[in-house]
């Protein structure tokens, strides 16, 4: 399932990807799997995963559905779903998340605050309405 830098197989056909030689400024809002590599400085919001390598290095907020976290992040998350959080992981910043997991040797500064039922379901409403008026 996981290839030699930890990315599950489903990024393979991930819609963007931030190499480690390219460093980006900017507010980025999409749809589709996001890698990132290098840097990133703005803020960061997809409707599907996002994969942060372990030489990555993030000065953003961050809003996804799911997270693998293996790099440097400075900046709040909120995750509808998952939040898996590698060995290498810094994180400065409060995280919100569905459900999470968390390597021996993290490192996190921050407030962990975990997404009742009641507001998943709330922000799954939200999806499905949006999603209703894009199709109309």
């Amino acid at each position: 399932m996981f290839n030699k830098e930890n990315k599950p197989d489903k990024f393979k056909n991930a819609e963007t990807i931030i190499g480690p030689s390219i460093k980006v400024k900017g507010n980025f809002q999409g749809q589709g799997d996001i890698i990132i590599l290098g840097l990133l400085e703005g803020s960061l919001k997809t409707n599907a995963s996002v994969f942060i390598g372990a030489k990555a290095k993030i000065t953003a907020n961050i809003s996804a559905k799911d997270i693998i976290v293996n790099g440097e992040i400075h900046g709040n998350l909120k995750i509808k779903n998952y939040l898996s959080i590698g060995n290498t992981a810094k994180i400065s910043g409060d995280l919100q998340y569905g459900e999470i997991s968390i390597d021996k040797g993290a490192n996190i500064n921050g407030q962990l605050l975990m997404l009742s039922e009641e507001h998943k379901q709330v922000e799954k409403i939200k999806d499905e309405t949006k999603k209703e008026i894009v199709e109309k």
